[in-house]
């Protein structure tokens, strides 16, 4: 497989790609009235375009047509039906997305949706095949399972993403954190000879890193386009095929990995669990709080933990920020006893997150507010 600069080749590209095509999205989305009106939940006041996810598919397409004519890249695409599942499933996510942002769909559409983009996977190949928890071993999918397990990852991690997309740049931040601490870990893996090779993972990995990061100057605040349920379903599907490919899949001998190391507990699909900590507890805590009370899953409202920074007096961009911090923190603390190999040492990782948490509650603003 390539060496690391070949991937990072091909994040720059999507970067760029990204970046260079954005301003022509929003001015099409103008153009045609795909904006997003402000209403009692936003934080924006005036009309922007939603249909960033355009965007961030472009640079994901450059980027792939890229690796494809990289020497580096053959074994991946030779004789290989993954690349091409990857690319339909995709763009089923990001149209259905796309005509979410446009026309507006119901919650069981988005997940008839998701499911056909699962089982295009599945056709594919671009699945899982185990799991291992804990200190119990290893569990083997069975053919029943794996669609199952497929259309749920992609359920889950989506679901995520769209729900924490809801400040300038919060989404797309998050998820070049987490797709680039997933790269890193999967080239960790890779160099141990722990992975199964060829794998799309670590590819996958690495352009979602480089679509976010071209699309962060356009989404920062103040944002001049939103991402849209096209961007966040389109980066939940390329999240849960780099996860699910590298997590769900060990080379043989795995399990005696190196002298007693971590391994992260022996379970590496529970990293991206932690790496993308930040939205999946959102999630987890929206839908606990409407099943309080008795509203629906679906329901929006105004919960969400970017909101309660906001409610504290935290600005757009300090929420922002404070939430990419957290990202960057459960990243760390799951990644530095596995790829340093010096074992598990929590104590810088964990005045990190002291301070993160003393920085939120008493910050000076805060304490003004307080006061006043």
């Amino acid at each position: 497989m390539p060496g690391i600069g070949s991937y990072l080749l091909v994040g720059a590209v999507a970067a760029v790609a990204t970046f260079a095509v954005t301003p022509l999205v929003k001015r099409v989305a103008r153009r045609v009235g795909w904006v997003y009106e402000p209403n009692e939940r936003t934080v924006h006041t005036v009309p922007l375009p939603d249909v960033g996810g355009i965007a961030l598919f472009v640079g994901f397409l450059v980027a792939f047509g890229v690796s494809r004519l990289m020497d580096g890249f053959d074994p991946l695409f030779a004789r290989n039906s993954e690349p091409f599942g990857v690319l339909v499933a995709a763009t089923v996510m990001l149209l259905l997305g796309l005509i979410d942002d446009v026309r507006d769909i119901s919650a069981p559409a988005k997940v008839a949706g998701t499911v056909v983009a699962g089982v295009v996977l599945v056709n594919f190949g671009v699945t899982m095949f185990l799991f291992r928890l804990p200190f119990l071993g290893v569990t083997y999918l069975g053919d029943d399972w794996i669609p199952l397990v497929t259309v749920l990852w992609i359920l889950g991690i989506s679901t995520a993403i769209n729900l924490i997309d809801g400040l300038d740049g919060l989404a797309a931040g998050i998820v070049a954190i987490g797709a680039f601490s997933f790269f890193l870990y999967s080239q960790h893996l890779s160099e141990q000879r722990l992975l199964l090779e060829p794998n799309i993972g670590p590819l996958i990995a690495i352009i979602t890193v480089g679509a976010c990061v071209g699309f962060l100057p356009h989404n920062f605040n103040p944002a001049r386009i939103f991402m849209g349920d096209s961007g966040a379903l389109f980066l939940g599907l390329l999240m849960a095929v780099s996860t699910s490919v590298v997590g769900g899949r060990e080379a043989p001998g795995a399990e005696t990995d190196s002298g007693g190391q971590a391994y992260f507990f022996l379970a590496p699909l529970f990293i991206p669990l932690f790496i993308l900590g930040v939205p999946i507890l959102d999630t987890l805590w929206a839908i606990a709080r409407r099943a309080r009370s008795g509203r629906g899953v679906a329901t929006a409202d105004k919960g969400h933990l970017h909101h309660r920074l906001m409610e504290m007096g935290h600005g757009q961009r300090r929420s922002v920020l404070i939430l990419w911090g957290w990202t960057t923190l459960l990243s760390a603390l799951v990644l530095y006893p596995v790829i340093t190999d010096s074992g598990v040492s929590y104590i810088p990782v964990g005045a990190g997150m002291l301070l993160l948490a003393l920085y939120t509650v008493m910050h000076p603003e805060i304490r003004r507010r307080s006061l006043d």
